[in-house]
């Protein structure tokens, strides 16, 4: 088999006539055009000094090829052709130089704050043969009528709006530098405007060998792959060789094919989106923290692949599998199959996040998870409501999250756990997440930040075990977790632990953490239990019995608190939250009287 691609310096002055002939256009999932003035002088002035500029990725195409795009030309570019090649990598530095030193439109760019302009490029002759100036301080950009005021445009600073005028100012007119007629004519303008004075001669010789012809014969390296080379391969190159453009996901790729029957997946995907966000948010006002504001384009596909795999399997086809390149196979029919009902499944299993106190998503273990639940939900539609099948789920649920198996490549668990949760749920045996989950003890330990999966998980365990408010006795449901800023807090406070030197390995892990209303943890401060828990029942009118009810509800002994007993609180709290994780696991947890767990705690948990 032959290789699927070429590599080749081409000249720069070759590609910007395929451009303009339409012989080189752009896939439809390249994004508009995008650099600034600024960003397409120092482009210019990189060719202008035979600089690299970096290669250029292309995509031989033919209507009957592998791959089948919907294209465009480039901005600029007039011709209705169908192309020959596409430009996957390189889109952004071409068009700046056909647009600036091809086009003989103004360029339409922007300024460094964004705002639209249009302008025309010129080369300042004196200054570019003036070695101490920096080349791009010779590149002068103009208005679209050539003309630079100031004052707020009551003085003109610079006038090219003329031939003569250009010539009187030294400004050579890079639109015309790969055009070898206009080049020509203006070069004898140039000189006759002088009187062919020897000193402008020979300046414009100069200037011609030196910056005009090393502009000309500029090439650039360009990777071209052949027209039969799988989709998957083309977005693999392009992960590799992409030059800090917009990166080619496997959404833009099936964009693009989708594009060539008039279906406009992106509009599509925004729409469901907002569906998404809408219905996994708490409120209108925090969107931004929706469950589902996680899931990307490209998980989405994801998803309705492994959904689609699923089918075949069942009905006596191949495994399931949702690679790369088994998204790329996605066909439109299969989409629009499927995308509704998934939509739904992802607004299902938002719904059982909430019921497992995953309310927002800053506190989401892992977003991966969310695929294969999604297509989960999607099968079994009303049947997870059934409590076993319920339990189920929340089972395979809480073994990911606290088995810690979704954080690195997971296309495989995908499949696996959706075609294994089925057998499980059908009465075969249990998924491979569920199996080989463990959670060892003295991970409580490590368990730091809410970087971490498993700590966002004991939270939500706490949060579903129905803690109450020290204060106000308020259950912690979504209805006010967001109203009241209910955030992780320590139990025994920090500046208390650090006062008694207790060791911060203990003091900082989730087993002193809970969570508590922003007032509630303003009135503690860095008091010692004992003096907080004597402020709240004055200052907030709490009687004891209530207070210690409430206290009690974070898996806290109380009198433990009271007595300001860190070692034997501590001790208790780790034995309740691995208590937690256990029943959320449907699993027990094991080695609770090993020796790293007495050398790390002390004492044994069990």
């Amino acid at each position: 088999m032959g290789s699927t691609f070429k590599s080749n310096d081409t000249p720069v002055s070759e590609i910007l006539r395929e451009i303009e002939q339409g012989k080189i256009q752009l896939p439809d999932f390249q994004r508009g055009w995008v650099w600034d003035d600024n960003r397409i002088k120092a482009l210019i002035a990189s060719i202008s000094n035979s600089y690299p500029v970096g290669a250029l990725m292309f995509l031989e195409y033919s209507e009957g090829g592998n791959i089948l795009f919907k294209y465009r030309p480039f901005t600029g570019a007039t011709a209705s052709t169908a192309p020959e090649i596409l430009v996957l990598d390189g889109q952004q530095r071409m068009t700046s130089i056909f647009n600036a030193m091809f086009s003989k439109q103004a360029v339409l760019t922007k300024t460094d704050k964004n705002k639209e302009i249009k302008r025309f490029y010129y080369l300042d002759i004196e200054h570019s043969l003036n070695s101490t100036i920096d080349r791009v301080d010779a590149i002068i950009s103009v208005p679209e009528d050539k003309i630079v005021r100031s004052n707020f445009g009551r003085d003109v600073e610079l006038d090219l709006s003329t031939r003569d005028q250009e010539c009187a100012n030294h400004m050579f007119p890079l639109n015309i530098v790969f055009d070898p007629i206009a080049s020509q004519m203006w070069m004898n303008d140039y000189q006759k405007y002088y009187n062919y004075d020897p000193v402008i001669l020979q300046k414009y010789a100069q200037f011609f060998a030196e910056v005009l012809v090393p502009i000309q014969s500029f090439k650039v390296p360009v990777i071209s792959l052949n027209k039969d080379t799988p989709k998957e391969a083309v977005c693999q190159v392009f992960e590799n060789v992409n030059t800090g453009g917009v990166s080619l996901t496997v959404f833009e790729l099936i964009t693009a094919t989708f594009a060539a029957d008039n279906f406009e997946l992106r509009k599509d995907w925004e729409r469901r989106y907002k569906n998404l966000i809408e219905k996994s948010a708490l409120s209108f006002s925090n969107q931004k923290e929706a469950i589902l504001s996680v899931v990307s384009s490209t998980d989405f596909l994801t998803a309705i692949t492994l959904l689609d795999r699923y089918y075949i399997k069942i009905n006596g086809g191949e495994a399931i599998s949702c690679k790369k390149r088994d998204v790329l196979k996605l066909t439109l029919s299969k989409y629009k199959q499927y995308a509704d009902e998934l939509t739904e499944g992802f607004i299902q299993a938002a719904s059982f996040l909430k019921e497992q106190r995953i309310f927002s998503a800053r506190d989401l273990p892992y977003s991966t998870q969310l695929i294969p639940m999604a297509v989960i939900f999607t099968i079994l539609k009303s049947k997870t409501q059934d409590s076993i099948i319920k339990g189920k789920i929340s089972s395979w649920y809480w073994c990911g999250v606290f088995g810690e198996m979704y954080g690195g490549a997971n296309e495989t668990r995908y499949a696996n756990d959706v075609g294994g949760m089925m057998e499980w749920i059908n009465g075969g045996s249990e998924p491979d997440t569920v199996q080989r989950a463990y959670f060892q003890p003295t991970r409580l330990l490590t368990l730091q930040s809410r970087l971490s999966a498993a700590y966002k998980g004991v939270m939500a365990l706490i949060l579903k075990a129905g803690c109450l408010d020290f204060i106000s006795g308020s259950p912690m449901d979504f209805t006010v977790f967001l109203d009241e800023n209910t955030d992780i807090h320590h139990i025994f406070p920090r500046a208390y632990c650090e006062s008694i030197n207790i060791n911060k390995t203990k003091w900082n892990s989730i087993i002193n953490k809970t969570p508590l209303f922003a007032r509630t943890n303003r009135i503690i401060g860095g008091n010692a239990p004992s003096e907080y828990l004597k402020r709240i029942k004055v200052n907030n009118h709490v009687d004891s019995v209530n207070l210690d009810s409430y206290v009690a509800s974070h898996m806290i002994d109380v009198q433990d608190l009271h007595t300001n007993n860190f070692d034997d609180y501590f001790i208790k709290r780790a034995k309740s939250l691995i208590d937690l994780i256990s029943t959320a696991m449907l699993k027990p947890i094991s080695n609770l009287s090993g020796d790293d767990v007495i050398a790390a705690f002390g004492r044994p948990l069990n």
